[in-house]
């Protein structure tokens, strides 16, 4: 099942699963990085595959990278 998304679908996923905003106002596929504005306050940018599946879904300061293997 290959789910289209839109920008409208993005903003009303990220809105409904995350505490963060997307503030980037065009979606032109999944490699794109998307920039979203965390609770905190900080910009960062995630690709939305990232964002969705890897649940990355606030900045590196509230929710630092996990260390590689």
């Amino acid at each position: 099942m290959n789910k289209r998304w839109t920008i409208g679908k993005i903003k009303e996923f990220v809105e409904n699963n995350s505490e963060s905003t997307l503030l980037t106002t065009e979606y032109h596929g999944f490699s794109q990085k998307l920039l979203f504005k965390c609770a905190c306050g900080s910009n960062f940018e995630k690709t939305f595959t990232k964002f969705k599946n890897n649940h990355q879904r606030k900045c590196d300061v509230c929710q630092p990278p996990k260390a590689s293997r």
